[in-house]
């Protein structure tokens, strides 16, 4: 790289490293869609552990509408019809154990391989396409995660997007409205950071003069980025003008230890649920870095005997499994309350749950031998065809990204491919 050009890159990093506080906006509605039909697109909701969870509990033994529902999905009896669990399904080339979590919604092939980018994630995919229909086109939110390694969320270059782990600050930004000189000063920032791209745009076209074609193509990916950064500080502005939702509870407090994991994960659920019932978004990530996750309270003042990652090694020590099974059971329960209390919001004759896809899942098929294949999926909502447990080969898996490319069309997006798929589950899609 020449030096001219590890200057614009110096630049750029720099001009994009002030606007990485701000809530990422998508871009303009996909080629087809109008305004009004991508606002009246359905949501998804995105939760990922990234231990997984014990597969034997799980999975159902029998397949098609009639299976019998596993230890784990006896939480969601009540929701059987409006659920599907997958087996069999994971990403193509994607292994290495815990290597992979940053992969779970991006399907990008050798996590471990010298030199490996990520790819965009399936969310931020959806964002831009959709387009600036909301306050924030993604919420991307995390429980215990090491911010600076793990995210769910990834630009299209393949550039980590920190989680918010924060409730109480998450609940300011969606609802606390500022004094009019708050406002203001948000507005001169966002000010402010254009004329930074300004002038970067044109010391990048001064010294992209003179350089080989290669470094040129660099040059204008980074000038593309610019424009990108442009247009969305053009929205946020927009957006500042225009009045936040009201909440219906008051601001919630920070819980600080790690220790409390369910309890952290039960307030951003709850936090998640506010933005979509208030059309702050639709479209939330949320993840839960078990990895990074100490011990933990299991119930009450009952905690377990050693950290969470050391527990999935549980190399068939009943009590470590107890303990697993203990957490899980916790996981599920609380994903069952999330889709009872979104089949209960109706608005114009739809659920909550209608109007959002529920995925709940991991990069983990068995985190005890480091297994990346026959990955826990379920999806839930979205007014698509649900009530099966959907069975493909245990041994030749079904891409993940084949369910992604699925959600992608219940959006209304004209997509047809997504990272590794291969087609689509057209069987989940409803009656037109």
């Amino acid at each position: 790289m020449t030096r001219d050009l590890r200057k614009i890159r110096r630049r750029f990093l720099q001009a994009a490293g002030v606007l990485l506080t701000l809530p990422l906006s998508g871009g303009r509605p996909a080629a087809g869609m109008s305004r009004q039909h991508a606002a009246s697109a359905p949501g998804m909701l995105l939760i990922s552990n990234n231990l997984g969870v014990l597969p034997d509990q799980f999975f159902p033994e029998n397949s098609g509408p009639e299976y019998s529902l596993s230890p784990y999905l006896q939480h969601l009896s009540e929701q059987r019809d409006q659920f599907t669990v997958f087996s069999g399904l994971s990403h193509p080339d994607v292994d290495g154990g815990h290597s992979t979590e940053n992969c779970f919604l991006t399907g990008a092939r050798g996590p471990t391989r010298s030199g490996f980018r990520n790819t965009v994630s399936l969310d931020q995919f959806a964002a831009e396409r959709l387009g600036p229909i909301t306050r924030f086109p993604t919420l991307n939110l995390g429980v215990n995660v090491d911010r600076a390694h793990r995210s769910l969320a990834w630009t299209r270059n393949g550039i980590l997007l920190p989680v918010e782990d924060s409730p109480a600050r998450l609940f300011s930004q969606m609802f606390l409205q500022g004094s009019a000189e708050q406002r203001e000063s948000e507005m001169q920032r966002l000010r402010q950071q254009r004329s930074i791209l300004d002038v970067l745009l044109q010391d990048t076209r001064d010294l992209q003069r003179g350089l080989g074609r290669q470094d040129r193509e660099r040059v204008e990916q980074y000038l593309t980025a610019v424009r990108e950064l442009e247009r969305r500080m053009s929205e946020l502005q927009e957006w500042e003008r225009r009045p936040r939702p009201v909440a219906d509870r008051e601001a919630p407090v920070d819980i600080p230890e790690s220790a409390h994991v369910f309890e952290r994960l039960e307030l951003m659920v709850e936090m998640a649920l506010l933005a979509l019932q208030t059309d702050s978004t639709r479209i939330v990530t949320l993840m839960v870095d078990a990895f990074a996750t100490p011990r933990f309270l299991l119930r009450d003042t009952i905690q377990t005997s050693d950290g969470y990652h050391n527990l999935s090694h549980h190399g068939q020590d009943e009590t470590k499994l107890q303990q697993l099974r203990d957490a899980d059971h916790r996981q599920m329960s609380m994903l069952a309350r999330l889709l009872q209390r979104m089949r209960a919001v109706s608005e114009g004759g739809q659920s909550l749950l209608d109007r959002t896809m529920v995925l709940f899942g991991s990069n983990m098929g068995n985190s005890n031998t480091h297994v990346n294949t026959n990955l826990p999926v379920l999806l839930a909502g979205g007014g698509l065809r649900h009530g099966s447990h959907l069975v493909f080969s245990h041994d030749r898996n079904r891409p993940l990204c084949d369910l992604y490319v699925t959600m992608l069309q219940r959006m209304g997006l004209e997509v047809d491919h997504f990272s590794s798929s291969e087609g689509s589950l057209n069987e989940l899609m409803p009656p037109h």
